[in-house]
């Protein structure tokens, strides 16, 4: 099944690169793409430009961005034991729109290319050092601790948010608006091992924890008595899906849902085991992301909607079938 989720994950990248504003033959994207690692910035022809520098970087960032997000909803929805838990709960996307917000209303371009990825990053970190210092405070690791501070910073920097938009240029609204609705245009080289290492340390911290992971299904004292460090791990799942939450935010904005989406789509195929579901969360919120940017600059065309939108459409659907699903269980 994860060989059939990988070549369905390939085969929308390919899409994704070939088809834009201006469709591409697809003999053309591979040679683009095997010819374009070679050459020179000179020597390079505006085709292959146009697919090596702007549309595969943008498929490869939504593929790993997608995929991480999938993962730290697992990770999250475990740790939480709340099917409707996902990265944007806890303050996350909050914290690094105030910083985002903040660089483009206030300060502006002052580190160049980095300064928003920056600020959407340290924002995301501060809001999620404050949802940690409020539980460190109450001496609990309760779930339901966790996702009512969440929520209390999550209101708390979406007020600062709002703030700085009224008190701000007018005329960067588009563009904060843009960014807060999600969107992959940012996607650059330059930027890609950033998110490539949020992806790999979400990937290889829940993986290695997999185990505990399983326990903590089982309850708190459950887990306890096989040995596994509660509240350590939940402190410590909820960093490091902070850490690679904000770096996915700082480049791609917010993008909503994902992380609710893809733990139960991974669970219906998976099962719920860690070992076979992370990989396959990864996949799923791969081929989720992508198919929802191929979505976002085709169907308005030639204006690029916000891939948020997409994504919001389609979780909120989702959301509707779950609870029609979980009613009928109860009948």
């Amino acid at each position: 099944m994860q060989i059939l989720g990988a070549v369905v994950v390939a085969a929308l990248l390919l899409v994704s690169t070939a088809y834009g504003t201006t469709s591409i033959p697809t003999v053309d994207v591979l040679e683009a793409i095997l010819r374009g690692t070679g050459l020179r910035d000179e020597d390079m022809a505006p085709l292959h430009r146009i697919v090596f520098d702007l549309r595969l970087p943008r498929a490869l960032f939504a593929a790993v961005i997608g995929a991480g997000l999938g993962i730290v909803g697992v990770v999250l929805q475990t740790t939480t034991r709340n099917d409707l838990a996902d990265p944007f709960l806890f303050g996350l996307s909050s914290g690094a729109a105030a910083g985002a917000v903040f660089v483009i209303t206030v300060t502006g371009d002052v580190l160049g290319f980095w300064t928003l990825p920056l600020a959407a990053f340290c924002g995301g970190l501060i809001a999620s050092g404050i949802v940690l210092a409020l539980v460190h405070g109450l001496q609990t690791s309760a779930p339901e601790k966790l996702i009512l501070a969440g929520l209390a910073v999550s209101f708390l920097f979406a007020a600062l948010t709002n703030y700085l938009i009224f008190a701000g240029d007018n005329r960067a609204a588009h563009s904060v608006i843009f960014w807060m609705l999600g969107g992959l245009g940012l996607a650059r080289w330059e930027t890609f091992p950033l998110v490539c290492a949020g992806l790999v340390l979400i990937l290889a911290y829940s993986l290695y924890h997999r185990r505990w992971l399983d326990a903590l299904l089982t309850g708190d004292l459950t887990a306890s008595t096989l040995g596994v460090p509660v509240r350590r791990l939940r402190f410590a799942l909820f960093f490091t899906a902070a850490l690679a939450t904000a770096v996915f935010v700082s480049v791609a904005g917010v993008i909503g849902f994902i992380g609710l989406m893809v733990p139960h789509i991974a669970r219906g195929i998976a099962g719920p085991l860690h070992g076979p579901l992370i990989p396959t969360a990864a996949l799923v919120g791969a081929a989720l992301l992508t198919g929802s940017d191929i979505v976002s600059r085709l169907i308005l065309a030639p204006q690029e909607l916000p891939v948020g939108i997409v994504t919001t459409s389609v979780g909120s659907a989702f959301v509707f079938l779950l609870l029609f699903k979980t009613a009928g269980q109860r009948r």
